[in-house]
């Protein structure tokens, strides 16, 4: 099964978006650079644009903390003092502070990060892939997620707090291990998506089992999605 397939079998019609650790741009053209929030480009990756954040991009300081490990707070004190104080995310800055410990970022191995439409040559360079749903669609995610975990596994779907772009990425506790992450449940950048869309991301361990899923046993082929697929379409 291809991606495209898989999409198909889902029902999902949006465009995946793969998050890229990569040298070059050439390969991801159209390339644009960041405005302020990530998700302010959800219409541009619909339309086959990538977005490219680097050491120069502007933007949203969270950003920079999440996907490039750069600090654009003018030190942690004040990173924790907006969150806490200014924003209300958590009861006490010390809480903050454990959370941002517990989670730490990921510099760029390749001095760029490129978020846009899934593209297969690229591979190599791939570090998560997300898929933007509606309700019925993460349900359909959710038991594509579980279809091959056994109960002593990891949990196999993590709904955790966090960023939106650290929910893309830097909230997966292993990158190598098959997961998924419930995303754009951070209330500061859903403005930017229709009101019935959330995300689903997964690691590339994850998508594998996805794209192995049309063995002709699964739930792809039984009652419970036909009957849902055939409900929505009344």
């Amino acid at each position: 099964m291809t991606l495209t397939t898989f999409c198909e079998a889902m029902g999902i019609a949006t465009v995946p978006v793969g998050v890229y650790d990569a040298p070059d741009s050439a390969p991801f053209a159209p390339v644009i650079p960041l405005k302020q929030c990530i998700f302010d480009h959800y219409q541009d990756f619909q339309s086959g644009a990538t977005v490219v954040l680097n050491q120069t991009s502007k933007g949203c300081p969270g950003c920079g903390h999440w996907m490039l490990g750069k600090g654009r707070f003018p030190n942690k004190e004040v990173m924790i003092a907006f969150l806490t104080d200014k924003e209300g995310l958590r009861e006490s800055a010390q809480l903050t502070e454990a959370w941002l410990d517990a989670h730490p970022t990921h510099a760029p191995q390749n001095g760029n990060i490129f978020i846009g439409p899934v593209r297969d040559e690229l591979s190599e360079y791939l570090w998560t892939i997300t898929f933007f749903v509606n309700p019925d669609q993460l349900s359909f995610l959710i038991y594509a997620a579980h279809y091959y975990a056994h109960p002593d596994d990891p949990d196999p779907v993590l709904a955790s707090f966090g960023s939106g772009c650290g929910l893309m990425h830097s909230m997966f506790p292993d990158l190598s291990r098959p997961q998924a992450i419930i995303g754009a449940t951070d209330i500061a950048m859903r403005q930017h998506l229709p009101p019935d869309i959330l995300a689903f991301t997964v690691t590339v361990p994850m998508l594998t089992r996805f794209l192995s899923l049309d063995d002709g046993h699964s739930f792809l082929d039984k009652s419970f999605l036909e009957r849902l697929i055939a409900a929505r379409a009344q």
